[in-house]
């Protein structure tokens, strides 16, 4: 397994770090194309496998929001996955494919941080550093609560949601992505290496929130794997969860602040 999650990882890792390179229109493309793997797999765990017409909305809701945040504005794109969740929340009703309330929380739930990775982006002068930033944070964290965990266990962190989680593997994934706060704010001449150490500290427990919820809904529907598109990884849900989380915080808090985290002082 950790053989497979290591290939898995040197396809993925540097295919996305060349969408975030590039920009627009190819992280558009790829946003969009696991947005739609995201949405068909959320119907279909919703659903039992017997989503049909719902994963069929959901998809297209994350298709014609990623295009609407090119060729039009984010906020007709959010519109979008407005109508989108509305629509996947009727459509179950009327097919019976699950809960139509979590079908439509889908939508919000994978249209929302998609949109807000291409936002992220969008920003001429910080949104490609902005990004790489969050991308390391959440792999770091994932790699540091991975190898606290493993390496000195002790009592769980949250055993009815996820068994394998720990409060080891949550403080060194807090480590870990302060540490690439540290790095972050040493290498910008912009922002206070100290700003961006709490921060990311604080980002390490977003995405960890964002990993348990996601766990908690396949506990739920008693799955493993929201997928199987992802060899050791399973879903892309499975993958990307803490990102999606990590990347509505960071979108939210440059809002907030009227810029990037990266030139906080």
């Amino acid at each position: 397994m950790l053989a497979q999650r290591l290939a898995s990882a040197l396809v993925l890792i540097p295919l996305v770090l060349a969408g975030v390179w590039l920009g627009s229109p190819y992280l558009d493309v790829l946003v969009a194309a696991f947005g739609a793997a995201m949405a068909w797999e959320w119907t279909g765990l919703c659903a039992r496998g017997r989503a049909g017409v719902v994963a069929a909305i959901g998809i297209l809701t994350v298709l014609g929001a990623v295009a609407a945040s090119v060729a039009a504005s984010f906020g007709l794109a959010f519109a979008l996955v407005a109508v989108g969740a509305a629509a996947m929340a009727v459509a179950a009703v009327l097919t019976g494919a699950g809960s139509p309330i979590l079908q439509g929380l889908g939508a919000v739930y994978i249209g929302v941080p998609c949109l807000a990775l291409l936002w992220i982006r969008a920003d001429p002068e910080a949104g490609m550093a902005t990004l790489l930033w969050a991308l390391v944070l959440v792999w770091a964290v994932d790699t540091g609560a991975y190898l606290a965990g493993r390496a000195i266990g002790g009592p769980k962190l949250a055993p009815a949601i996820s068994p394998a989680k720990t409060w080891a593997g949550l403080g060194g994934g807090v480590l870990a992505a302060a540490a690439v706060g540290l790095i972050a704010g040493l290498w910008s001449k912009s922002a206070s290496a100290w700003v961006l150490v709490a921060i990311s500290a604080g980002l390490a427990l977003v995405e960890q929130a964002g990993d348990l919820a996601e766990s908690a809904l396949k506990r739920h529907f008693g799955v493993k794997d929201s997928g199987r598109i992802i060899p050791g990884h399973g879903g892309v849900l499975d993958r990307v969860d803490g990102l999606m989380t990590v990347a509505v915080a960071v979108a939210g808090l440059t809002l907030i602040g009227g810029g990037s985290v990266l030139t906080w002082r």
